[in-house]
């Protein structure tokens, strides 16, 4: 008994420890924090620009929107905006959308037309075959549209690793260099071993810049956009396709802003509300549970830290909806505090020991902690792979906060429980370890 109680302190100890060095390492906000907390434009400020992806001429929707995503990051991040916030939405019956949308999020950015700046007009490159009547079709009408005279290949933008600024040893004249990644060097291999003699086209913005013959199969991953192009149009258009050359045609759907002013006023708002719940459900679980109580209180509070603690390391974005989440899961885990509680009340109304009642308590309670947590996080599963930005900030705090909580329960709660538990029972003792009425 002695041994296992010692075994008790010694844990109860090293949590506190875990849980002080959670706070003074990592919550405290400082300027240059390795791990600061991230808000999201609702609690900040700042401008959302919806975009409405072109995949109608894309075989690998997911892969070219993950592309695009990364390539409107990497651009974003040239600027050095402040945490910006880049994510896709799938369209589909469940999300509501009829199209792929990108979600950009520019934190302290509250001019529209800047933000939309920053976004710029990054080019969409690719190569495309020229088709067999091409020639014929303009001559017969010379406004034919440039895209119905090609065939698309597959190889775009997406598969740049790098472009630059060279001259044409001969000529003098600047041309712009095209290094493919892995991958596309093997498709433009392919293109140009199939199809010697044919005319690949290329493209930017949908407008012709060259129309070189394919001579021979090409198979060190270059190639060479040539063109009447002035030194500082290629220079230019080298820059651009190096911040990334989109992989498919974006337009601008919605925007909005959220003034600093606003963003601050809900955020004060949520951590008041926070506040104000998180101490008038201290003082009920103190007067009603007593001594218990007092220990939930502690595993609350260890329970919130360890929660922000991951959302810094994750890191999460925190939004108006993820803080409700956030809110909303500490409630929740009251819960299994109360099971493990009522319990254990149950157990010394039987004249049970303190020490035995709440192991029973414990080992009770654990059926319906679990499988209503498990509950919950499905739920929140569900709702971040089906949900749009907004409900899946709520989902993964709330998800993040179900599986803590279920820690803190059954781990935090008992081992504090176990320390303070009383080797002889007497009857003001027994009236601390009970709870509502019951003495």
């Amino acid at each position: 008994m002695k041994k296992s109680r010692k075994h008790i302190y010694i844990s109860a100890v090293l949590l506190l420890v875990f849980v002080s060095l959670g706070y003074f390492l990592v919550l405290q906000e400082r300027p240059g924090a390795r791990f600061p907390f991230s808000f999201g434009l609702d609690l900040v400020g700042g401008t959302e620009l919806v975009y409405r992806a072109d995949t109608s001429n894309v075989e690998d929707i997911g892969g070219a929107m993950d592309t695009l995503k990364e390539v409107i990051e990497r651009r974003v991040n040239i600027f050095g905006v402040s945490e910006p916030l880049v994510q896709t939405e799938s369209a589909g019956l469940v999300s509501g959308n009829k199209d792929e949308r990108l979600i950009v999020g520019l934190p302290g950015i509250t001019d529209i037309d800047q933000a939309i700046e920053l976004i710029g007009q990054t080019p969409v490159l690719e190569f495309r075959l020229a088709s067999p009547d091409a020639q014929e079709v303009l001559k017969a009408n010379p406004d034919t549209p440039v895209d119905s005279l090609f065939i698309a290949t597959g190889l775009s933008g997406r598969y740049l690793s790098k472009a630059r600024l060279e001259f044409d040893p001969n000529t003098g004249v600047a041309q712009v260099g095209l290094e493919f990644n892995k991958e596309g060097g093997e498709l433009f291999a392919k293109i140009t071993r199939e199809h010697k003699g044919e005319v690949l086209a290329i493209l930017l913005d949908g407008a012709l810049i060259s129309a070189p013959v394919i001579q021979d199969e090409i198979r060190d991953s270059q190639a060479q956009i040539t063109g009447s192009f002035t030194p500082a149009e290629a220079r230019d258009l080298v820059r651009n396709l190096n911040y990334g050359a989109l992989p498919l045609p974006i337009s601008l759907s919605t925007s909005q802003t959220v003034g600093a002013t606003l963003g601050e006023a809900a955020l004060n708002s949520g951590v008041e509300a926070g506040v104000i719940g998180f101490i008038a459900l201290s003082l009920f679980l103190i007067f009603w549970y007593r001594l218990p109580g007092l220990v939930s209180v502690i595993a609350l509070i260890s329970y919130i830290i360890l929660s922000l603690v991951i959302f810094k390391l994750i890191p999460v974005t925190l939004t108006a909806a993820g803080l409700a989440g956030f809110i909303l899961s500490i409630g929740m885990a009251v819960d299994a505090n109360v099971l493990i509680f009522e319990r254990t009340k149950e157990e010394l109304k039987k004249g049970k020991s303190i020490h035995d009642a709440l192991h029973e308590g414990f080992s009770r309670a654990w059926l319906s902690i679990r499988d209503s947590n498990i509950s919950s996080i499905i739920t929140a599963v569900v709702l971040f792979w089906l949900g749009t930005s907004a409900v899946k900030g709520f989902a993964l705090t709330l998800g993040v906060g179900v599986v803590i909580s279920m820690f803190t329960a059954i781990t935090v709660s008992r081992t504090f429980l176990f320390a303070i538990v009383p080797v002889t029972d007497t009857r003001a003792k027994r009236f601390l370890f009970s709870n509502g009425f019951h003495k």
